[in-house]
This record gives C-alpha cells, sequence and structure tokens, in this order.
C-alpha cells in the first residue's frame, strides 16, 4: 500500500477529533506600594480567572488576536485594568503595582509587537504561513516576500540575506538551533524544511544587528517557537504536493501537553512541468514531535524530536532546450543515460529542562543530538547536438533542429558519503533585578563528521576528450592536444573531521525613559573557541569576542515613531563545508569571518481608513575581513578556504504592512543592495549574492459580496544575480549576470467553515474549518533560470550558454481542514 493511501487513511481515522485553540499568555509579579508581593490577588478576563501565588506570580491564558480585558483585584487595594491584544503564541509579561489611595481604573491598551519592534523584529502570524501560496509552502516561502532576503529558486527553502549566503542564517527553534543536510545541490533536491508550518506558534525574524544571544552568524536570525497546546485538535492539509497532519493534545490539568506533525511531500508536480524529460520517484518524508511537562510551578521539562527521510530517485531521458534570438534561433538537444540516487536520513533530539529558581531567576539546561546520513551517487551520461532551428512560420517543422552545427557527450560520476553527529550541552539563564534583565549562557559543540567525496566529469567534443581548463587552450579537433588526459573536473578527498567548540554570551537590556521619550538599552558580548582536528591532525586553538549593542527610541510626539540604532563585531567560525576547499579537502586552520554590522531602523505606525498600518526602513552597512570566498551552482556551495579576501555589503530595505482589507494583513516590500568583494588584492567585484534590486508583495483579499471566497497574492522580482558562468572561469576576467527572476504565485480559497460560520447539524457539524481551494504557481509562466549548462560549438569553438530554467506555470489543488 502506498505511503500517501496510509495517510489519506490516517486523516480519516483522525478528522473527527480536531479542535482548535489560538492563545496568547499574560503573566508577570504584583506588588503593593512598597515592593513587596502581593498573594492572593484575583485577575480576571470576561472567560477566565486565576490568583498570584506567595511570591505574587500570576500566569493566565487569553484568546489572541483580539482585545481582552484583564482586571487586577485585591480586597485591600485599588483595581488595576488593562486590555491587552497579543499575537498568538506571544507571552507578554506585565508587573502592575496595586496602591491603596489612588483609583486605578482607566484603561490601558498594551500591544506585545511593541516588544519585537524595539528589537527590529519581523512578526509573523503563523497563520498566514499555511495560507500563502508556493512552490515550497512555509517560512521560507514567507522570508522571501521580505526587503534584504532574496532567493531566484522557488524550489529550494534556501535564501540569503543582505549580501550574506545560504550558509550564514541561524534557524531556532524554541531555542534550539537546527541545521539543514549537507550534501544538497540542486533545490529539487530538499524536499521538506526543518520547520513544520502546522506546529508553529510565532514566528520572528531578524535581518541584521541582532542581539548576543543569537549565535555566531553573519546575516540573519530566524526564531521559531513550537505551539504548547490547551485542548485535544487534529489538523490536516492535503494538496497534489503531498499532505500534512498535526495532533495536539494536553492533559485535564495541563501539566502535559503534545504536539506532533507527520509530512509527506512530492515534487513530481513541479520537476516533471520542467523540460527535461525524467523518471522521478522522490520521498521527503518527517514527523516532528514536541512533548512538554510541567512537574510545579517552577520546574518544567521539554523534549523535541524529529525524524526525517529523503529519498531522490531521478533518471532524466531528453531535453530540448531553445534559445537564441528571433533571427537566429539555436537549439540544445540532450539523450541521457543514467541515474542519480540520493539518500538523507537525519535525526534530532533535545531535551530541554527550565526551572525557576525565584520570582527574578530562571535557569535552563539544554542538551541535543543531530545525526544525519546522507548518501549521493550518480552516473549520467548526455550526448548533445547543437543545432539551427526552423523558424519558418506555417512550416510544418517549425521548431525542428535542421542542421547540427556541434555534437558531444559528457559523463558525470559521484560517490559522495557524509555522517554527521552534532552534540550540544548549554546552561542558559535570565535574571530580572531592578528593571535590568541579564541574560546569559555557556555551551558547548562536538562536531563528529566523516566525509567520503568523489566527483569527477569528462567531457567531449566531436570524439575529442577536452581536458581541463588550467591545462591550457584546447583546440582539438584542428591541432593535437599535448597535454596529459586528465578528467574535466576531478575532486577527490576522505575526510574524519572533530570540532570541538564552546561558546558563551552576557548580554543586559533596560527600558527606560529619556526626557518625555522612552527608550531601550540591550548590551552583550559573545565568546567562540574552538579546534578543528581532521585525520587525526589538529588545526590551531582560535577564540573570537563578539560585542553587540542596540539602543531604541521613541519621541513623545504626536505621530507613533520609533528609532533603533544596533550594530557590532560579528564573528562567523567555519562551519564543516567552510573548511572544505574546491577539491573537497578539510583546511583545519579557516579563521572565522569578520563583519562589523551598523543598522539604523524608524517604524512609523499610522492609521488609514480607521486600519493600523506601518512603514519600516532600516539602512544598513556591512565591513567584512577574513572573508571565505565561494562559488554557487544551484544550492550547493564550494569554498576556497583560505580567508583570502574583504567585502562589503550597504543597502535600504523598506516595508510597509497593514491592513490594505479589513481584517487581513498584507506588505509589501522594497530592497536595494549593494556588495563586493576584493580577492587577494585584485579589486573589487560583485559578489554572488549581489542583488541590486528586490520588491516583493504578499497580498490577501476577499470577494466583497462573497467574503468566504478569498485570493492569496505571492509577488516577487529580483534583479539577476552573478552566475551562470562556467565553473573554472576566472570571475575577474568573465562574470556573467542571469536574468532577472520574476515570479507570481495565487492560490483562491473558498471557506465552507471557519469561527465566523460554524453549523450546528449537518456533515459540516464537526469542522471548525473547511476550505477548499486551488493555486496557480508561477501566473504568467516567466521562464527563470538557475544556472546555464555550457556546451561547445566545435566548428567555431565558441561556448554557449544554455539556460536551465525552473518550474513552468502549474496548477494545484488543496484542501485544508480543522476539527
Amino acid at each position: 500500500m502506498t505511503t500517501k493511501t496510509n495517510l489519506l487513511k490516517l486523516l480519516v481515522l483522525l478528522l473527527p477529533l480536531y479542535t482548535l485553540a489560538q492563545t496568547a499568555i499574560v503573566n508577570g509579579v504584583i506588588l503593593d506600594e512598597s515592593n513587596f508581593p502581593l498573594q492572593a490577588v484575583n485577575v480576571k478576563t470576561q472567560t477566565d480567572g486565576t490568583a498570584t501565588n506567595d511570591t505574587g506570580f500570576y500566569e493566565i491564558t487569553i484568546p489572541s488576536n483580539t482585545d481582552v480585558t484583564l482586571v487586577y483585584s485585591h480586597v485591600s487595594h485599588k483595581n488595576v485594568t488593562i486590555t491587552v491584544n497579543l499575537k498568538n503564541g506571544e507571552v507578554f509579561e506585565f508587573n502592575p503595582v496595586l496602591k491603596t489611595d489612588v483609583d486605578q481604573i482607566e484603561t490601558i491598551v498594551l500591544n506585545g509587537k511593541k516588544r519585537k519592534d524595539v528589537q527590529g523584529i519581523v512578526n509573523i502570524d503563523p497563520k498566514t504561513l499555511i495560507k500563502i501560496p508556493g512552490a515550497q509552502a512555509g517560512v521560507e516561502n514567507l522570508l522571501k516576500t521580505l526587503p534584504g532576503v532574496s532567493s531566484n529558486n522557488e524550489l529550494s527553502t534556501q535564501y540569503s540575506v543582505r549580501g550574506g549566503n545560504f550558509d550564514e542564517n541561524l534557524v531556532y527553534v524554541n531555542g534550539i538551533e537546527v541545521y539543514r543536510p549537507f550534501l544538497v545541490r540542486s533545490g529539487q533536491q530538499e524536499g521538506l524544511s526543518f520547520i513544520n508550518s502546522d506546529l508553529v506558534q510565532n514566528v520572528d525574524f531578524s535581518a541584521g544587528g541582532f542581539q548576543a544571544k543569537y549565535g555566531d552568524k553573519l546575516s540573519s536570525v530566524l526564531d521559531i517557537t513550537y505551539k504548547r497546546p490547551k485542548d485535544f485538535a487534529v489538523a490536516a492539509d492535503l494538496s497534489l504536493l503531498g499532505g500534512s497532519l498535526a495532533v495536539e493534545s494536553a492533559s485535564k490539568d495541563s501539566k502535559f501537553t503534545s504536539i506532533t506533525g507527520l509530512r509527506y511531500r512530492d515534487n513530481s508536480l513541479l520537476v516533471q512541468a520542467k523540460e527535461t524529460e525524467t523518471n522521478y520517484n522522490p520521498v521527503f518524508a518527517d514527523v516532528q514531535t514536541f512533548l512538554t511537562y510541567r512537574f510545579t510551578d517552577k520546574f518544567e521539562l521539554s523534549f523535541l524530536g524529529n525524524a526525517s527521510l529523503n529519498k531522490y530517485d531521478y533518471e532524466p531521458q531528453a531535453r530540448q532546450t531553445n534559445f537564441g534570438t528571433l533571427d537566429n534561433p539555436v537549439a540544445l538537444l540532450v539523450d541521457y543515460e543514467g541515474q542519480e540516487r540520493d539518500k538523507y536520513q537525519t535525526l534530532f533530539g533535545a531535551l530541554q529542562a527550565s526551572y525557576e529558581l525565584n520570582d527574578k531567576v530562571t535557569l535552563g539546561l539544554v542538551a541535543s543530538t543531530y545525526h544525519t546520513i546522507e548518501e549521493e551517487h550518480f552516473d549520467i551520461s548526455a550526448q548533445y547536438s547543437l543545432g539551427e532551428v526552423n523558424s519558418n512560420i506555417g512550416d510544418e517543422d517549425l521548431g525542428e533542429v535542421e542542421f547540427s552545427e556541434g555534437i558531444g557527450g559528457q559523463l558525470n560520476h559521484g560517490r559522495n558519503d557524509i555522517d554527521a553527529l552534532i552534540t550540544t550541552i548549554e546552561h542558559k539563564g535570565t535574571a530580572n533585578i531592578n528593571e535590568n534583565e541579564i541574560k546569559w549562557s555557556v555551551k558547548y559543540t562536538n562536531e563528529d563528521i566523516r566525509d567520503r567525496l568523489i566527483e569527477w566529469e569528462v567531457i567531449d567534443s566531436a570524439g575529442f576528450s577536452i581536458n581541463a581548463p588550467a591545462g591550457g587552450i584546447n583546440q582539438e579537433p584542428y591541432e593535437p592536444d599535448t597535454f596529459p588526459i586528465t578528467a574535466f573536473q576531478n575532486a577527490r578527498a576522505r575526510n574524519n573531521t572533530q570540532i570541538n567548540r564552546i561558546q558563551a554570551y552576557l548580554q543586559w537590556s533596560k527600558r527606560s525613559t529619556l526626557g518625555d521619550a522612552d527608550v531601550w538599552y540591550n548590551a552583550g558580548v559573545r565568546a567562540h573557541n574552538w579546534q578543528v582536528t581532521d585525520n587525526n591532525i589538529s588545526g590551531d586553538n582560535q577564540l573570537v569576542v563578539s560585542p553587540r549593542a542596540q539602543f531604541a527610541i521613541k519621541p513623545d510626539w504626536e505621530k507613533d515613531m520609533l528609532f533603533r540604532l544596533s550594530g557590532g563585531l560579528y564573528y562567523q567560525p567555519p562551519f564543516y563545508r567552510e573548511l572544505r576547499d574546491a577539491n573537497g579537502t578539510v583546511q583545519p586552520n579557516v579563521k572565522a569571518q569578520k563583519s562589523v554590522h551598523v543598522v539604523l531602523g524608524n517604524d512609523f505606525s499610522f492609521k488609514m481608513n480607521e486600519r493600523p498600518f506601518k512603514l519600516s526602513t532600516e539602512l544598513y552597512y556591512k565591513n567584512l575581513t577574513d572573508v571565505n570566498p565561494y562559488t554557487v551552482e544551484n544550492v550547493r556551495i564550494r569554498y576556497a578556504a583560505d580567508n583570502s579576501a574583504t567585502a562589503y555589503a550597504y543597502g535600504l530595505d523598506m516595508r510597509l504592512n497593514g491592513e490594505f482589507v479589513p481584517g487581513t494583513e498584507s506588505w509589501f516590500s522594497f530592497g536595494y543592495l549593494k556588495t563586493e568583494e576584493n580577492i587577494n588584492n585584485r579589486g573589487d567585484i560583485a559578489r554572488p549574492t549581489d542583488q541590486r534590486l528586490k520588491f516583493a508583495a504578499l497580498f490577501q483579499d476577499y470577494v466583497p459580496n462573497l467574503p468566504n471566497f478569498k485570493m492569496y497574492l505571492n509577488l516577487v522580482y529580483n534583479t539577476g544575480l552573478p552566475g551562470g558562468s562556467p565553473s573554472y572561469a576566472d570571475k575577474y576576467q568573465y562574470q556573467n549576470r542571469l536574468p532577472d527572476y520574476k515570479r507570481a504565485d495565487i492560490g483562491f480559497q473558498f471557506v465552507l467553515v471557519d469561527a465566523k460560520k460554524q453549523f450546528d447539524s449537518g456533515w459540516k457539524k464537526p469542522f471548525k474549518d473547511l476550505s477548499f481551494g486551488f493555486e496557480i504557481f508561477n501566473v504568467f509562466d516567466v521562464q527563470n533560470s538557475i544556472t546555464n549548462t555550457w556546451v561547445r560549438d566545435v566548428y567555431s569553438k565558441r561556448q554557449y550558454a544554455i539556460p536551465n530554467y525552473l518550474t513552468p506555470r502549474v496548477f494545484n489543488v488543496r484542501t485544508t481542514m480543522r476539527f
């Protein structure tokens, strides 16, 4: 029985059990006028209530995304009343002081998003993750619509931020750093992101100038929090690309909670729509779980686990790509033999303990293990012909190749295997002392990696073997090649690498006033010590120290304005990929890349047509030294591993978001970036991520007279990246730019059941949410390309760049349901 059939049966069995809760938390410590904790203070909403314990602490769960009034009352003190409106999953701390002689019945409106705005963090509504269409729907799909975030490959979940590459982005789930597979070369091999959108409760993203509590990367932080369920619930999502199932549960006393997600994905719909005819059999599946148990009011234990299996079987058969001009059309015809077999198996587990020492100090301990076994085996032979195309309109042979200008062949071989085990243990702490928040951490990481790299490529043209370009200029068949016959490209290496790391940070935060303005301060420092041992040869013991700071001020102006200034010295000690040079050999003494960040930001919040809007603007500058140069082919990065470059990046990011349509959030983004590097003092040249201009929009709408019929639009326009050049080309002598990337995805959804439309009888009664719809990926059928295939015309000795196109227009149907 197929995996799809099993998944459908499981869905049918679990559907009637579903219910859904979207909540936030308000907590804090209540004091009297002498700053002593007050016990037995009643905290009530319209529907729920609690009381403070003997330390004055309270915690109450409230509905999210709606105004909720809380009343704090005590027999010998005056009441305090506040109104809050929090995002789903937010935790808002409020510490009122109850007085005996002053009436405090006025309403104070508080919004939990202000805390994120101060830190320069973008917060994304988790509901949007599921609704917005995309070839790789989820968190990364939405990130690509933000300014400063770039990706020219809809099949990939990887993204670059403000001139950085894919390896420069931190990803956390519940405060635990997570990783991606090592051997992925193309977007269609990726399958599933680690982040399961069905489990997400909160999404925070920072594109630079982030705090010291976040790790040692140069570009960005994606901080994900998974849900803590309140009741039993089930959610399901089915489409032609696969399906997902999420099950939530909680014990009656709420001490134990669990949420588990299963996903299955099949990219055949997207890959088989491309111009290469293939036998394609992918299996991308995973299961994730997040469990929590609160033993006492002070001690809690949680577990995050993930098991994934990605199998990628690819057998290309034939390809025809037409290119050139209307006057001189050219076609590449390719016949393939052989296949590729890839397999990625990963296991991840993290155990986290949290203990409230008292009402001011919280201590934590985290232990995690990540294990991945990856295989990449391929033998693919390609025989090509390059020819002139019949362009006579009306001719029955229109578009057919009439004359071959060149013929040749190519054989690619690979036997790449990697087995990596990454183990960490970390102590964390938080202390609140007299309005000062202090956070600290000490972390130890051991990385044990065993790697075999065997890759070679043989190319011939008109029956003559073409040697590697380093050997000299090949004039065959007109002049005999005097150099020894070698593979066009050849990389072989065996590595047994161990990396030991010790990391620590200390940071301080405070909210205060400056005149009539509210101000926020944050300052911190990180330290990172590591040593690399490869094949029993140890490198140098290295240490870097990273100071960082943030300052925000909200003037007492009529207009709602917030200004931010952040920056610091950021280091990125090398991970395993950055230690391998172009031949795959580990260089143990690669230094940490270093970057000075300066970010100046402004948020202008306003109302238009009585609806909230915000215009966010950030100017940034990065100065990088000890840069590790690299090349990018599709999504695979190969480093020089020699710290031979310097670089810089600067730009402007703008984002306007708000309720363009009442009740829905949409946004428009603009980004300008310039980034260049200087390799071995040869002069400045565009980096591989030099994405000059970026426009994006995420728009949600509904039909005015039919509000249950909804539309979701995802638009991205990026100017062309440097790339598509031959892999051996010297970028100082030959640099090409890929065409601009233009893409529009649209989704239509008809809602049968939602929170506003419930049924007391009939077949719709069990549902809390039910919708059906369809999606159109690449609405305008734009031919975007990610790389070029280079073939040689033996007659003119010219090389032609044949674009490798991404996905064309594709239709998908989808249904979501919640019980």
